[in-house]
């Protein structure tokens, strides 16, 4: 049985606590003899799919190669899998290419099939993808537990991605818009309605420049290169998204999150800003 991982408290107090204690949860929910087993079963044999045909064929390596990318749920489309790695990433029409979510790009690239002939066959490819879903696994256990937490992580280190982007400024927004972990804490962070989904795309950017550049003096997810401003983003979406779920009156806490969310930012407002100017 896998290692649960301890997570005490939700929101804030419950992110804290996780960056506190990451280290040593991690590494024992690394030991979990089904993780492990997983991981051994990829390294070893994982060299041996030397086409993206053989890769899809075994279950269990295609399994550890996606969940290294958050994928795994996609397991079962087979034929659509070995389409995006046998077309590659060097051309701007690859499927891969056309998809929303940045992260099956990132597989195939990864993979290297349609570009590179296959990667797999070194040991430092097999290792990187091993590590990545070992890191993965974890963050879906968190999220078993409070899916708030295990999404404020997520958006941790893909926005940081993004905002290194030497194309942020072009297709910075898309990406998370193409992402929908990382635009649900954007959204809840910006507490904008749930209506917002069904703007089309170019207003929905616009939306998420402006809201940016009133909150962090910038219009491009370039801001969050900066760690102050990731922390200040989750901070808002963590307290939104404990606001929303309801709060006993009585909480500790309670009153000032409630005036906090009233500054400018909370649910109600934003509801009405939202219809006034879309």
């Amino acid at each position: 049985m896998a290692f649960t991982p301890v997570v005490p408290f939700g929101g804030l107090l419950g992110l804290r606590f996780i960056d506190r204690t990451f280290d040593a949860q991690f590494e024992t929910f690394g030991k979990s003899p089904e993780i492990q087993r997983e991981i051994d079963y990829f390294l070893e044999h994982a060299g041996e799919a030397t086409t993206a045909e053989a890769l899809v064929a075994d279950r269990r390596l295609l399994r550890v190669a996606l969940g290294a990318f958050g994928l795994e749920d996609e397991v079962d489309k087979r034929a659509f899998i070995r389409k995006i790695l046998e077309d590659g990433v060097l051309d701007p029409k690859s499927l891969a290419n056309r998809l929303a979510d940045p992260a099956w790009a990132e597989f195939s690239a990864a993979l290297g099939y349609g570009d590179l002939g296959g990667l797999l066959v070194f040991d430092g490819t097999r290792q990187d993808l091993a590590e990545q879903f070992r890191l993965r696994q974890f963050e879906r256990a968190i999220g078993d537990v409070d899916v708030d937490i295990r999404l404020a992580l997520n958006f941790r280190r893909e926005m940081r991605e993004i905002a290194l982007d030497p194309l942020v400024e072009v297709s910075g927004w898309l990406k998370v818009l193409g992402s929908t972990p990382l635009s649900n804490v954007v959204q809840g962070a910006y507490s904008l309605p749930t209506l917002f989904g069904l703007l089309d795309l170019d207003r929905q950017v616009s939306a998420f420049e402006a809201r940016t550049e009133q909150v962090f003096g910038g219009k491009s997810p370039a801001v969050f290169v900066s760690d102050e401003n990731i922390d200040d983003l989750l901070r808002r979406f963590l307290l939104s998204s404990q606001l929303k779920g309801g709060i006993s009156p009585s909480a500790p806490g309670a009153t000032a999150l409630a005036l906090i969310m009233a500054s400018g930012l909370g649910t109600g407002g934003s509801a009405n800003l939202f219809a006034s100017n879309f």
